[in-house]
């Protein structure tokens, strides 16, 4: 018994040194619980709604503040013609677009039945289902208070965009291929330095006329070169297994992928200048790659629907706007014009990870 004692005093001694193995033991756990409890949320609330009302009578703004009032909607503003609401389902300025006739009050009020239409975008397969739903739970309610009998004066006409089938592959393969490009790339670089401290070999690489900049590059490239054929592959495999389609500009999808994989790699090169062995650089390129790109991105869970701060911190993860800019592309045909905000978002998020990680090498070689 004394010699258990002795161990375990030992192995406490080592864990309390090892600030590291103590942050991940203990922090951790914390962090995916505070994550997971708030993130993974399947209820869909917050979606954006543009209204086409052609009508603009009493009855028809009855019928908006009915979607309003539910919880389930927030305005987006109003559209007058079906090239604005096409626009701003592209652009995702709206979720849905709900679209009242011209004659939608004369009609309820005598004895007819009116039509409303909504529109939904259903580039994730999840959502469009559960507008659907929604909106047929409210159109019922108000026909039942318009009617006061049995019978409904208001039927919905549901249209789905981009996916009107509801396949959920079309939903799910972008947010994978998001998934698997970041992964694959934080991992390939986060090691690669790390692998020259263990060696022994990043004492001459301190010693060498190079740069810390064009070193990072030379870091970069070979790897940028191998994940963007990874990417490609993987592409393709979507398309041959998984009829995933290319409605938009080859082009504009290998520019996004880009910029995308150069700030996957910076990322990696960074926790490489953080971590001092493979080991303890593989466990840190998981945690800032797997989970933030799984739980934080919009691949599996709705981002509106997740409290502020966490819609806050999403922000800084680079595969939320990267899934905009591939589900655009892949299901809407999105023009380049209209993904500069995500466009954007990559190019300023790899320039300052580049930046970081140059900083890092800077300090470790002086």
């Amino acid at each position: 018994m004394n010699h258990v004692l002795a161990v375990t005093r030992k192995e406490f001694r080592q864990i309390v040194r090892d600030r590291r193995t103590l942050l991940m033991l203990v922090f951790v756990p914390a962090l995916f619980l505070l994550v997971f409890g708030y993130a993974l949320n399947f209820d869909v609330k917050h979606i954006k709604l543009a209204v086409e009302d052609r009508d603009g009578s009493s009855e028809s703004r009855a019928l908006v503040s009915a979607f309003v009032n539910s919880g389930y909607f927030d305005p987006a503003g109003a559209v007058h013609d079906p090239r604005t609401a096409s626009r701003m389902l592209d652009r995702n300025a709206a979720r849905a677009i709900l679209v009242i006739p011209e004659d939608f009050s004369r009609t309820v009020t005598t004895g007819g039945t009116a039509v409303v239409q909504v529109i939904v975008n259903g580039d994730n397969a999840n959502t469009a289902t559960a507008v659907v739903g929604y909106a047929t739970n409210i159109l019922q309610t108000v026909s039942a208070d318009l009617a006061g009998t049995v019978r409904l004066p208001v039927s919905v006409e549901s249209r789905i965009w981009y996916n009107p089938e509801l396949r959920s592959a079309l939903f799910l393969v972008p947010g994978l291929i998001a998934y698997l490009t970041m992964l694959m790339a934080v991992t390939s670089t986060a090691l690669s330095i790390v692998r020259e401290k263990e060696s022994g070999t990043i004492e001459q690489v301190r010693m060498a006329p190079v740069g810390t900049f064009a070193f990072i590059l030379g870091k970069t490239v070979p790897y940028f070169v191998i994940n963007m054929g990874s990417a490609a592959l993987v592409f393709v495999a979507a398309q041959l297994l998984f009829d995933l389609p290319m409605r938009g500009n080859w082009i504009t999808l290998v520019a996004v992928l880009s910029v995308y994989l150069l700030g996957a790699l910076a990322t990696g090169l960074f926790v490489s200048t953080v971590a001092d062995t493979q080991q303890v650089a593989f466990q840190i390129a998981l945690l800032v790659s797997l989970l933030p790109t799984l739980m934080l991105s919009g691949f599996i869970f709705p981002i509106a629907s997740m409290p502020e701060f966490l819609q806050a911190i999403t922000r800084l993860v680079p595969a939320r706007y990267f899934l905009i800019a591939l589900r655009g592309i892949v299901l809407k045909g999105t023009a380049f014009a209209n993904l500069l905000p995500e466009f954007g978002a990559l190019g300023i998020y790899a320039t300052v990870v580049l930046g970081l990680a140059s900083l890092r090498l800077a300090k470790e070689r002086s």
